[in-house]
């Protein structure tokens, strides 16, 4: 059994951008406490947990003599306002394409145009982007939802980081009837999401079983299994080689591994080793 691995996976710029900063902090000897979860990674922050990064869940549990991080998702101004007022150090680790994503929300807020952002309205990123433009902000998850628009002015169509592209540009296309004005559309799809994507599609093709390692409650790995499933059925998420269930590759000759962008190298490394291995004790007859 082959174990193939995408062209493209894992940890993102803007996730190891994030990992670095607060790895650089607790080496500095601050004490470190990040809003929410740096990144949706449940293995990978009990890691930086056990260094000492602890999390937390408002900016009132922050005092001075601490160091309050923002993690890669961003937050509202109004929050991080309140980080600034009191922690002793903030550390901005919102990843640069969030931010892009905020900067376009605030530009045509300041120029009183309305702003629709296509992605999930609970997601931690889709809030702070609302944060700079929340008087002219509307999230839709997708075109089915077009209804909960209002007539718009003359609006800027941007789009959650993680999302896929079809959901995207479909969306766009469908807003451009709740309008009168040109519609502004900006691909704010990171590319990293597009490049994990695309490889994890054409891998998917190739293979009998497909493994897509990730958080679920991360909004890209779940994006990828989708993208695997439409080309390979037997696709599965998991957080852990534990949740690899050896009857799912029973006849599986080649098997595909990917990884959403807040996997951490070392668990995507133990998972392949830990599929090798089945596939090895399959060769020999020690399993179906």
């Amino acid at each position: 059994m082959q174990v193939l691995l995408a062209d493209e996976y894992g940890f993102c710029f803007g996730v190891e951008r994030a990992v670095d900063m607060v790895e650089e902090a607790v080496a500095a000897g601050e004490t470190v406490r990040s809003l929410g979860p740096l990144i949706h990674n449940k293995q990978e922050m009990q890691r930086l947990a056990h260094d000492g990064v602890t999390t937390i869940d408002s900016p009132v549990q922050i005092t001075r003599g601490e160091t309050a991080v923002i993690r890669a998702h961003g937050v509202t101004p109004e929050v991080q306002k309140e980080l600034e007022e009191k922690a002793s150090k903030v550390v901005d680790a919102t990843c640069p394409f969030v931010t892009r994503v905020q900067k376009l929300a605030a530009r045509a807020a300041a120029e009183d145009r309305h702003v629709v952002i296509v992605g999930a309205p609970d997601h931690p990123e889709m809030i702070g982007v609302k944060g700079y433009a929340p008087d002219h902000a509307f999230i839709i998850r997708d075109e089915s939802e077009l209804d909960l628009l209002p007539r718009l002015r003359r609006p800027l169509v941007v789009s959650q980081t993680t999302i896929k592209s079809k959901t995207f540009f479909d969306t766009a296309e469908a807003i451009k009837s709740k309008t009168d004005d040109q519609v502004e559309i900006v691909n704010t799809i990171c590319s990293a999401t597009r490049d994990r994507q695309e490889a994890a599609r054409a891998l998917a093709g190739m293979v009998d079983a497909f493994y897509i390692i990730g958080g679920r409650h991360s909004s890209n790995s779940v994006k990828l299994l989708a993208v695997c499933k439409e080309q390979c059925e037997r696709s599965f998420l998991i957080e852990t080689e534990d949740e690899i269930n050896p009857t799912d590759l029973i006849g599986a000759q080649k098997v595909g591994v990917t990884a959403g962008a807040s996997t951490p190298e070392w668990l995507i490394q133990k998972i392949v080793k830990h599929l090798k291995g089945i596939g090895n004790e399959q060769s020999i007859g020690l399993m179906p």
